[in-house]
This record gives C-alpha cells, sequence and structure tokens, in this order.
C-alpha cells in the first residue's frame, strides 16, 4: 500500500523538467496510473475477481445505473451476479463494461479495437465507460501497443483502433492537435492485478 501513500501524499510541486525524470524512473504501472489520475482518471486497483465484482457492483449502485451494456462474454460472467440489467448491444443510451487491448504508460490512455468496439467510433458510443484490464496489459508507448496488437493477432490485425485519453467528458481541450476528438469519456478503470 505504500505505492498508493506515494501517489498520493505528494509534499511539493516539482519543476516540471525534475517531474518528467522522476516518471521515467518509476515503474511503467506506476507511470500509467500518475498520468490516467492526471486525466481525470478514476481508478480502482483490485487483486482478486470478488474485488473486480464489488468495485463493479459499487460503481453501478453509485451512479444509479439499471441497465449496462457489455458484448464481452468473459465480463458478463462478472456481472451476472450483480442486480442490473446488461444489453449486448453497445450505444449511447446505457454505460458500458468493456475490455481494452493495452493500457499507455506514456499518456495514460487505454487503446481499444473493434474487438471490444465492434463498428462502433468511441465518439458515438455512451459517456460512461467500465474498463476491466490486468496489469499485463500495460504497455510504455502507443508505439509498443500498435506492435503488441500486430504480434498478438498476426495475420488478423482488428480495424477501428482508437484510444481514450482524456476522462472528463465536459473537458475542453484548446491543443489543436486533438481538434475534433470527442473521445472524452467518463471512465472506471478495474485495474486487475495478474502478474
Amino acid at each position: 500500500m505504500s505505492f498508493f501513500k506515494k501517489l498520493f501524499n505528494s509534499p511539493k510541486e516539482k519543476e516540471p523538467e525534475e517531474a518528467s525524470l522522476d516518471l521515467q524512473n518509476l515503474p511503467l504501472d506506476q507511470i500509467f496510473v500518475k498520468n490516467f489520475i492526471k486525466n481525470n482518471g478514476k481508478f480502482l486497483y483490485c487483486t482478486t475477481l470478488e474485488e473486480v465484482t464489488l468495485n463493479l457492483s459499487n460503481i453501478i449502485q453509485e451512479n444509479s445505473w439499471d441497465t449496462v451494456s457489455c458484448n464481452d462474454i468473459d465480463l458478463l460472467k462478472l456481472i451476472k451476479s450483480i442486480k442490473v440489467k446488461t444489453t449486448d448491444k453497445l450505444s449511447n443510451l446505457f454505460p458500458i463494461f468493456l475490455s481494452c487491448e493495452h493500457l499507455i504508460a506514456e499518456n495514460g490512455s487505454i487503446l481499444f479495437s473493434s474487438n471490444q468496439l465492434k463498428e462502433n467510433k468511441i465518439s458515438e458510443l455512451a459517456e460512461n465507460f467500465i474498463v476491466y484490464a490486468t496489469t499485463s496489459q500495460l504497455v510504455k508507448s502507443k508505439g509498443e501497443s500498435l506492435t503488441g496488437i500486430k504480434t498478438r493477432y498476426k495475420g488478423n490485425i482488428p480495424s477501428n483502433i482508437s484510444a481514450v485519453k482524456s476522462y472528463n467528458p465536459n473537458s475542453e481541450d484548446n491543443d489543436f492537435m486533438n481538434y475534433g476528438n470527442t473521445n472524452s469519456k467518463n471512465l472506471y478503470l478495474l485495474l486487475f492485478e495478474d502478474l
């Protein structure tokens, strides 16, 4: 638990250059978590599947959701013990519970593909996402994540590869490189320790 103490008890603001040098010396999971939280993501660390189910239940109750979209057979097994209706159709009507391809440490983003999203664009889906991921899905950079997809799926590379890196749908991004990117989501990450 000293990791969480380090994460939430920062004694003073460091200079940007000094802070970036500190980030380079951290383990990959800590870099991801710092960047993810900096981008307004909500993070729940889980060491057992029971914890995953309990946290999922708490998220659903906290937000008073009565229906959740989920099209993943394995994730449906986790959600079936919770008193909530499910639909396998992803849309903008209900919060979405899904997995991802990778967690990218360099900017705290989460990479998805057609394996999770099917033919849907992230911008057309609901504002609320609950993402189940494992620590083995952590990668250092975008390039590493794309190489991982290429290696994992060999000749059958999924389409619709896109990422969410802003977790506040109401924020305004003035960076011209992100102009028109409406992939911001209110996102909860259930990170399961599998290493």
